[in-house]
């Protein structure tokens, strides 16, 4: 009784300042964790290097996507029981081991198990583990926000690690880089996990909805997973998921090679410039969600973003286009991707509560996963027979952006119990 006193009467600005406390901490993690956005740079260094041809080059990438995703379901159901310190630890050890392992080999299929399967495994575990405990601290009219602020670390990753690599592939080449890389995560990651804490038990971080956004969700709300997918909003959200996360990584992957018909060697910073917009995004729309509502924000982006997909074909398609033009195109497409890493974590705790946050955004990231392994390996296969040409890439990945953008209407008549996230 005495523990559980000195709980309740735990003043107000020590738990404001622990909540921010775990929240730079879930950031952090995801600076180390968002390595995967650069493998554009690793691509074109392993090709010339080890020689792998076509989709090998990118087979890696997709699979460690992939693994990501489905592990998040584990990850989750680790970070709801064990909490989210044991797990971002785990987390960091496997991303560590899986960059390790590649460091020693040249070999395709090693560097599937390495980067595809280990470190996927470990991404999976601390991101899963980075915006749960962040979230319980502060109260649902800043979900949108803290959500933001988390996975923005993700997103941002490449601004600091583009250039890292590019230094470290010109200087190391790709085994010691990755080497190098493994030492560093393991340190950053499994330090930050240790800031990591869920609040004490009977913490309430306010119920005051956000302005025309969300309500904190009833008990009925409360669900676990196998009651989320006998949902008809759960197989919507997971079609849009798939399309908006898909059609972004179809161009994330491959934007430095992209870049590098005008801009050389310098393509490095287009991949810097949209890492910031993807940064960005995530906190722009989860703040504006916060205030007009989880669906209409993502509806937005996805016109958005399909408007770009668009007109990144001239922009592409021109030798002569000027740097400027390509990294402003890359931020804004960076921005509109990274919205839907706080839109969908958003749209999981207004629907479907905290409870089983973890598990239950670990089903619906599956789409994420799933867009990231069918779209950049159909971008590659629709690059590679037109001989290098990115327009029909992007007309796919434009149109696929305008049906999940008609989507999002249907969201306006499902309700379960937390409707105003869907007005």
């Amino acid at each position: 009784m005495k523990t559980d006193h000195s709980a309740s009467q735990t003043p107000a600005p020590p738990a404001a300042n622990r909540g921010w406390t775990v929240t730079l901490a879930g950031l952090g993690i995801n600076l180390a964790l968002g390595i995967l956005y650069t493998w554009s740079m690793f691509k074109a260094a392993i090709e010339k290097e080890f020689g792998w041809k076509g989709d090998q080059l990118n087979d890696p990438y997709a699979l460690c996507c992939l693994v990501f995703a489905f592990v998040m379901i584990l990850a989750g159901r680790c970070q709801d029981r064990f909490g989210p310190r044991l797990t971002a630890s785990i987390g960091g050890l496997l991303v560590g081991a899986g960059f390790l392992l590649c460091s020693t080999t040249t070999s395709y299929g090693v560097w599937l198990i390495g980067f595809g399967v280990l470190a996927g495994t470990g991404i999976g575990f601390g991101y899963s583990s980075a915006t749960p405990p962040a979230l319980k601290w502060f109260p649902p009219s800043k979900t949108g926000l803290i959500a933001g602020l988390v996975v923005a670390g993700f997103g941002l990753a490449p601004v600091y690690l583009a250039p890292v690599s590019q230094y470290l592939l010109g200087t190391c080449q790709v085994q010691k880089s990755m080497f190098i890389l493994g030492i560093g995560f393991v340190v950053i990651v499994c330090g930050l996990a240790q800031l990591l804490a869920n609040p004490p038990s009977g913490h309430v971080a306010g119920a005051k909805p956000a302005a025309g956004g969300t309500a904190p969700p009833p008990a009925a709300a409360q669900a676990t997973p196998t009651e989320i997918l006998r949902q008809p909003t759960f197989w919507l959200l997971w079609a849009i998921y798939f399309i908006g996360a898909g059609a972004g990584l179809m161009v994330i992957g491959s934007i430095s090679g992209m870049a590098k018909k005008s801009m050389g060697e310098l393509a490095f910073v287009a991949v810097a410039v949209m890492a910031i917009g993807n940064a960005g995004g995530r906190i722009l729309a989860g703040t504006l969600s916060d205030r007009i509502g989880r669906r209409w924000t993502l509806m937005l982006v996805l016109l958005i973003q399909s408007v770009l997909m668009f007109a990144a074909i001239p922009v592409t398609g021109s030798k002569e286009m000027a740097a400027v033009v390509i990294v402003t195109l890359a931020a804004v497409i960076g921005a509109n991707y990274g919205a839907n890493l706080a839109l969908f974590p958003s749209f999981t705790k207004d629907l479907w509560g905290l409870k089983s946050f973890g598990m239950n955004y670990g089903v619906l990231f599956t789409a994420w996963g799933v867009g990231g392994l069918v779209l950049p390996r159909l971008q590659q296969t629709l690059t590679v027979r037109s001989g290098g040409n990115y327009t029909s890439s992007f007309l796919t990945a434009g149109l696929l952006l305008l049906a999940g953008a008609a989507l999002t209407f249907r969201l306006q008549a499902k309700r379960t119990g937390a409707a105003p996230a869907n007005r």
